[in-house]
């Protein structure tokens, strides 16, 4: 394929998916400033009190998102949408503004549903993220810093089954994502909750996140993990993910060499450094298993845990109500398990 053709497909593609983008704007009711005033002693800075009787709507951000039924559903990130108690203003190409509506946000991964009340609209197609390869073309498009819409970026896929920690908003959040893919496609604060595509103009992935410091190094959620989500909602209103109710660490031949454990494979179950923090909720799953923190869990359903198989990842793939069996190391002893799953609310 010459570079021509390969224009051709990245400008065919983008205009399959670009009526389908939307610009997200996050407002606030904040409380209004009145009598403003320059401030004294020559300070270039206007000063003014703060009436908290009365408020007033201001813009505190922006993000992308895309279409992806007629009806009004699109797909964001969930920290793009993550606060309850900001507005959501959906900005569609033809410049039109709709209030958006947060369906529901995913309890596990950066992904959240919203809804407009309008029908007839654009849409993109789905592909299969489990079939891209490393070194393939892709493209994202978004609201590059909340400003600029439908900004195009293109590049590679650079890697597959990333594992990185994300802000979720200021208070501190984070939210720890496995499986996600990396690429070298200019993605910025804007381009999140944007569509990744492939030269068919298919979504291969939700833009979610960049290293600051760092060149040409972006992260995007494989649409696959979205695409449950969607059958969720349409289905029951929600999305709907299984849930066990413990912090852990997977072990590695470092781990327990660093903390002489029995085993270098497993989840050692222990909190987290947040305050108040505990390493089994109470009345979970686990909980009622009778799982206890320091235990390690070496397998689920018989099948060995590793770092390339996590534990929530293959909680992920049991559904709600599954009954599941975990071996347990507790000191010098080995236990099995046994509860049922509920619903992550």
């Amino acid at each position: 394929m010459n570079s021509s053709d390969h224009d051709k497909l990245t400008i065919d593609s983008v205009k399959k998916v670009a009526p389908a983008v939307v610009s997200i704007v996050i407002s606030k009711h904040l409380p209004k400033i009145k009598g403003l005033y320059p401030a004294p002693f020559m300070n270039p800075f206007i000063f003014g009190d703060v009436d908290p009787s009365q408020t007033e709507k201001v813009k505190i951000g922006g993000g992308s998102g895309f279409i992806v039924h007629p009806d009004g559903l699109l797909l964001t990130n969930k920290h793009v949408v993550f606060d309850a108690d900001s507005e959501y203003t959906i900005i569609t190409t033809d410049g039109s503004e709709y209030p958006g509506k947060v369906v529901s946000r995913d309890p596990i991964n950066d992904i959240a549903v919203v809804k407009i009340n309008v029908k007839g609209l654009p849409f993109v197609r789905l592909g299969n993220s489990s079939k891209l390869e490393p070194g393939q073309t892709v493209i994202a498009i978004g609201n590059a810093l909340g400003m600029f819409s439908n900004t195009v970026s293109k590049g590679i896929i650079s890697g597959l089954s990333r594992k990185i920690s994300a802000s979720l908003g200021t208070g501190g959040q984070m939210e720890h994502l496995r499986g996600v893919l990396q690429t070298d496609v200019a993605i910025n604060q804007g381009n999140s909750g944007g569509p990744l595509i492939n030269l068919d103009g298919e979504v291969v992935g939700i833009n979610t996140a960049i290293i600051y410091g760092a060149q040409n190094i972006g992260f995007s959620i494989p649409i696959n993990w979205a695409k449950q989500d969607l059958e969720d909602i349409i289905q029951h209103g929600r999305i709907i993910k299984p849930f066990i109710g413990l912090q852990y660490v997977m072990l590695n031949k470092a781990l327990q060499k660093q903390y002489t454990l029995s085993t270098d494979h497993g989840a050692l179950v222990v909190r987290d450094h947040v305050p108040d923090s505990v390493a089994v909720v109470p009345n979970s799953p686990a909980h009622k298993a009778g799982v206890v923190e320091n235990d390690i869990i070496t397998a689920l359903n018989g099948e060995e845990l590793t770092e390339d198989k996590d534990l929530q990842d293959m909680i992920q793939k049991c559904t709600v109500g599954d009954d599941i069996e975990l071996k347990v190391i507790r000191k010098n002893e080995t236990l099995n398990l046994k509860t049922k799953l509920v619903e992550r609310k």
